[in-house]
């Protein structure tokens, strides 16, 4: 499997590119048969094969692997390894690109070394790796991409995961830890203020003064759900307020509460109320 191949051998049919997302890049690729030279790269990253089998080789770290590549199938290459990899087919394969500074300091929250934690592999299987990987699949092929925060989330969650496959740990040290009541009030206050604002984790964890993990799951100990899933139902509430009591043009209200348009906020409250907006404002008429 080819993960990252030379420009003009493969077909770029979805791209993160352009979206804001942070740490992470994803693409999903349609990979021609044959042999590919991989470079070395700045950032560390993974190819998870997607759909029917191929026939595959590479050599990379000074090994050799020979295998029948499957769905789901994942190679994990450090920043700055190269290699060779070829296919006896035409192959498709989502390739993740992680900043090696979310991956570092993730690490550092899971109590390992950094430059310890990652390893090559070939033709890994980890359910919780791909359930990620399939959640960041969906996002690049959706019609209407979802919150700059769900995307922050994926990649948070993709980093310490791959730390705890390296390590065999599935557990954060402070997994049992809460918010402290400043500190939820600080995040409530700020989200609600800046709802139609374009927000992140890493600015949310600095106001928290948190590191992005521990943020992660101190937010859901606390709240019950994680930061994106709450902002979007803060937005929600939002939108559905201000729809029964401003007057306001859809579209407007649409930016206030901060979604991207009108159709992202009708398919958000429709999914979370069951309604949609133009039916709360014929009633409220």
């Amino acid at each position: 499997m080819n993960d990252h191949p030379q420009a003009g051998s493969a077909t770029i049919l979805a791209t993160s590119r352009g979206r804001g997302w942070r740490g992470l890049e994803a693409e999903l690729l349609r990979i021609p048969p044959g042999r590919t030279h991989i470079a070395g790269t700045p950032y560390h990253r993974l190819g998870i094969h997607v759909g029917r089998p191929v026939r595959a080789q590479c050599r990379c770290d000074g090994r050799e692997h020979r295998r029948l590549q499957k769905h789901g199938d994942i190679d994990v290459v450090p920043a700055g390894l190269d290699g060779f990899w070829e296919d006896d087919g035409e192959c498709m394969i989502l390739r993740l690109k992680i900043n090696k500074d979310l991956f570092n300091q993730a690490a550092i929250d899971l109590g390992r070394d950094p430059a310890e934690a990652m390893a090559p592999k070939f033709q890994l299987r980890d359910q919780r790796l791909e359930a990620i990987a399939w959640a960041l699949k969906a996002e690049l092929e959706a019609d209407e991409p979802s919150d700059h925060l769900y995307a922050d989330t994926l990649a948070t969650a993709l980093a310490l995961r791959l730390v705890e496959a390296g390590s065999g740990s599935s557990r954060p040290a402070d997994a049992g830890r809460a918010l402290s009541p400043r500190q939820k009030r600080i995040l409530t206050d700020y989200i609600e203020d800046n709802l139609d604002a374009l927000l992140s984790l890493a600015e949310l964890a600095g106001l928290a003064g948190l590191s992005l993990s521990h943020l992660k799951t101190q937010f859901r100990n606390s709240f019950g759900i994680p930061p994106h899933q709450y902002v979007m139902q803060r937005r929600v509430s939002r939108a559905e307020a201000l729809i029964r009591t401003s007057g306001l043009p859809l579209s407007q209200i649409a930016l206030a509460a901060g979604f991207a348009h009108q159709s992202h906020m009708a398919n958000s409250m429709k999914r979370l109320l069951g309604i949609s907006p133009g039916t709360i404002a014929r009633l409220v008429n």
